[in-house]
């Protein structure tokens, strides 16, 4: 159940609700309020509100309008919003604004490097990426590996140096966060934060990244093997600690067949956009583990409706601290930078041919 509030509620019409919910809810703990647009909304579980308290709620100054939500996910349900997000990254920084999601922006190309390796490597990097055409920046200054004696990124001095990249290029940054007590930290340096595949239900972080005082937007990656109830429900976490700017991010669920590095799951794209209005992007770095899979996997990624990719690429992968044997260089970059744009023109085109048939 979602709540609505009346943008001419008083303070103490307001306050009155927030007695009521907290009574409804048995909690002590006050009421979170969630903005999503023009609108300021409250979440609550539905098995707390029956035909009576309903009835009560609905005739309280303070609200609105009652949507009733079927599914455990509510603020990043299609049947609470059902227009399509759309986030603008970059403004905070002085950066030329990217939008990603809506209905008429264009793909967006996220890329870089896996890890922040030293100054040379990255701004090398970042100066043929702008080249080939990306948009958004990606470099790790804080890795998590499966080994604990492989390269675990340079930390605060990573932060520093993908500053000086944006510095350099005008392209908004986006890293990886880990720890709750780093998110402001993280956020005050980048323009959009990521949680990683093995944090996705790390509930601490999720509240701190949703709760970030400078807003910025997240880029949530789904579980090793998670379903999409559970990563829609993580992106809720998000949403109802007051940022309402998620971006999910298929990057590949776990198998059994070692060929790939995971399996793509290009199925949850369009599945994606029927239960939810949140912009959907895809990995095919991580998805495929081999860099000769990314050109073909970005094609059809877009082709199934994706709002843009994020691609691990480095000026010399044979040299990779990390994740090597994924990453594409910027000429490679580039073609698939023109490949999308041309697909994704054509099926514009196509869309509105069909709407005038």
């Amino acid at each position: 159940m979602i709540i609505t509030i009346h943008s001419q509620a008083t303070s103490e019409e307001r306050a009155q609700l927030m007695a009521h919910l907290c009574r409804i809810s048995g909690s002590q703990r006050p009421i979170t309020t969630t903005r999503v647009g023009e609108r300021e909304v409250i979440a609550l579980e539905a098995s707390q509100i029956d035909s009576q308290t309903q009835s009560i709620l609905s005739q309280q100054p303070a609200v609105e309008r009652l949507i009733p939500i079927k599914t455990p996910y509510q603020l990043v349900s299609r049947a609470f919003q059902s227009e399509n997000t759309s986030i603008v990254v970059g403004e905070a920084h002085d950066c030329e604004p990217v939008t990603i999601g809506g209905t008429t922006a264009s793909p967006v190309i996220i890329a870089g490097p896996c890890a922040v390796e030293n100054r040379e490597q990255l701004l090398t990097t970042a100066r043929e990426v702008q080249e080939a055409g990306g948009q958004i920046l990606r470099g790790g200054a804080f890795k998590p590996r499966t080994s604990p004696y492989q390269f675990q990124g340079l930390g605060m001095e990573g932060l520093n140096l993908l500053a000086q990249a944006r510095e350099l290029t005008g392209l908004p940054i986006i890293t990886e966060v880990m720890e709750p007590d780093l998110v402001e930290t993280v956020a005050q340096h980048v323009d959009i934060l990521q949680v990683g595949s093995r944090n996705m239900q790390n509930f601490a972080l999720l509240l701190a990244v949703g709760r970030n005082s400078h807003k910025r937007p997240v880029l949530l990656k789904r579980g090793l093997s998670s379903t999409i109830d559970e990563w829609l429900l993580a992106a809720e976490y998000i949403m109802a600690a007051g940022n309402p700017n998620v971006i999910l991010c298929e990057r590949g669920i776990r198998s059994y067949d070692p060929q790939t590095r995971n399996v793509l799951d290009l199925t949850c794209v369009p599945l994606l956009h029927e239960l939810t209005h949140l912009p959907v992007i895809v990995d095919p770095s991580h998805a495929t583990g081999k860099r000769e899979l990314v050109p073909t996997m970005s094609r059809a990624s877009i082709a199934a409706g994706a709002e843009g990719l994020i691609i691990e690429t480095h000026c010399d992968p044979s040299t990779a601290l990390c994740d090597g044997r994924q990453s594409i260089t910027p000429k490679q970059l580039q073609k698939i930078v023109q490949e999308t744009r041309i697909l994704a023109h054509m099926m514009r085109a196509e869309a509105d041919l069909s709407q005038v048939a």
